[in-house]
């Protein structure tokens, strides 16, 4: 593959799909990996269905089936971009299909624990405000750690309780956020000025924009919010590893559970398929089959008098 190839893919990825420059890296080395897997030179065009499979059965050998499904997606898009440009009068990867993939079922806390991860944050933590917006703000609205990480403060409206989430892709969703969050927010941007001006004073360059800072005063990073939400799970006592992502889970499967229409969650959480979404169904019937075998009177199980009230 060419150098002018090459950059072309990549400024597509970048520019027109508005990927982040971690899946434009991602993407390159594959199909990079591929092209150094030939035994010879070959123009982009002479590629056949062979030389992918070859590549494809070599991965086999050294990988998990998940870096295999990765790699081939990567090339998928390779393909079909070349496709698009001209490059390539089929593409090689048809017919082709990819390992089996075991179905993971996200984490999820109940809502108790939910609750007590929230109040977790305490006045002896430094910044218990700023960690206590993050998590209410990623649970009212079941947005991305990395869509929190990159929140500006111009994002969100408190009149309407709306922010503005700038998901993957480039793509722009609103979602409404409860009052919890709102109150955590407004309890957290008095310091935030506090950390800008303490930066200004050091006479470093102020961070205008980023609605969460991190100590210094610049914009927090996915991976401190990620050991910020740990961190406090260990102090709840909750026994399974917490992440952002299990607070997005907990959103999406609460939301189901209180009767939410599969695509409304779809749209909040701002999947492009709805068979992204469905994975949620399988922790809301979980829990429909638990209500069904104490309610129902030919479940066999006997009601008890508490059961009964509710």
């Amino acid at each position: 593959m060419s150098i002018v190839q090459t950059e072309d893919f990549i400024d597509w990825l970048r520019i027109e799909r508005g990927y982040s420059e971690r899946t434009v890296k991602c993407y390159s080395q594959d199909v990079e990996e591929f092209f150094r897997s030939l035994d010879e030179k070959i123009e982009l065009a002479a590629i056949t269905s062979l030389h992918v499979q070859k590549y494809v059965a070599s991965l086999y050998l050294s990988c998990a089936a998940a870096s295999v499904a990765r790699k081939m997606s990567s090339l998928r898009i390779f393909f079909r971009h070349c496709l698009r440009r001209g490059l390539l009068a089929a593409d090689p990867l048809v017919g082709l299909a990819g390992p089996k993939l075991p179905q993971h079922i996200p984490v999820s806390l109940t809502v108790d624990e939910v609750f007590s991860l929230l109040e977790e944050p305490k006045p002896q933590d430094s910044l218990f405000q700023r960690d206590r917006a993050v998590m209410e703000l990623i649970y009212s609205t079941g947005m991305r750690v990395s869509e929190a990480a990159g929140a500006d403060c111009g994002d969100v409206d408190f009149a309407a309780g709306m922010i503005k989430i700038r998901g993957k892709g480039g793509k722009e969703r609103l979602a409404p956020f409860g009052q919890a969050a709102e109150e955590a927010l407004k309890q957290w941007l008095p310091q935030r000025g506090q950390l800008i001006a303490a930066r200004i004073t050091r006479g470093d360059e102020p961070e205008q924009n980023a609605l969460f800072l991190n100590s210094r005063g610049t914009r927090l990073t996915v991976r401190s919010i990620e050991r910020m939400v740990a961190g406090y799970a260990l102090r709840a006592g909750i026994s399974i590893k917490v992440t952002p992502h299990a607070l997005r889970h907990s959103f999406a499967t609460h939301l189901l559970e209180m009767g939410m229409d599969l695509r409304m969650v779809q749209e909040l959480l701002g999947h492009a398929s709805l068979s992204t979404t469905q994975k949620y169904t399988h922790l809301d019937m979980a829990h429909l089959s638990r209500v069904y075998d104490r309610a129902h009177p030919k479940a066999g199980s006997q009601l008890t008098a508490g059961d009964a009230e509710e």
